[in-house]
């Protein structure tokens, strides 16, 4: 549609993801048009980025040395695990402030569609981890979708023989919602997780 930079640009920012084509030409119109500085400042945070952020040998969360700060902290309770798929997720549960242990990252889910199994995750580094660091507690954090399901139901079944206590993440209804706005999916795991008040 366009030629020259703009529309490679344009093809670059279209390559992240959620932008799609309008996002992307939105976004480039925005980057011109912007002062000089604004966009170099960008443009510098993205090449810092790359050059110094790595994933954490332990747990696979981003961290900018060998070790992530939450594994850096020896205050963590290292026989709790909570179990995530992405990096962002662990962000997620630590601004909840409810955790003391430590993180592991899986670096994604099981989707055979998308051509990822359990291979392609890291999981005999939780395997690892477990039998390493005396860890009492798993708790499985993926997400309620079906890839996250069936993520969280494959580790707790190779888990299981080491005798460590399984956990999963409660779903259900939304603090504040309403239930006549409730699927019925949802519903049902919000019976099913009833807790004695």
């Amino acid at each position: 549609m366009y030629e020259g930079p703009i529309q490679d640009l344009i093809d670059e920012l279209s390559r992240l993801p959620g932008i799609g084509p309008k996002s992307a030409q939105r976004l480039a119109f925005y980057l011109v048009k912007a002062p000089p500085d604004e966009a170099k400042r960008l443009a510098e945070a993205i090449v810092t980025a790359k050059e110094r952020i790595f994933f954490c040998r332990e747990c696979g969360n981003v961290a900018e040395g060998d070790l992530c700060r939450i594994c850096r902290d020896e205050s963590r309770d290292r026989t709790v695990l909570c179990v995530v798929e992405e990096p962002k997720d662990a962000a997620t549960i630590e601004r909840a402030a409810v955790i003391k242990g430590r993180y592991h990252v899986l670096g994604g889910a099981i989707s055979p569609l998308d051509g990822v199994g359990p291979e392609d995750l890291r999981v005999q580094e939780l395997l690892d981890r477990v039998e390493r660091d005396g860890v009492t507690e798993v708790i499985l954090a993926t997400n309620p979708n079906l890839e996250g399901n069936a993520t969280a139901l494959y580790v707790a079944a190779l888990l299981k023989p080491s005798g460590v206590r399984v956990t999963r993440l409660a779903s259900g209804l939304p603090v504040g919602g309403d239930l006549e706005y409730a699927d019925e999916v949802t519903l049902s795991q919000a019976l099913e997780g009833r807790r004695e008040m």
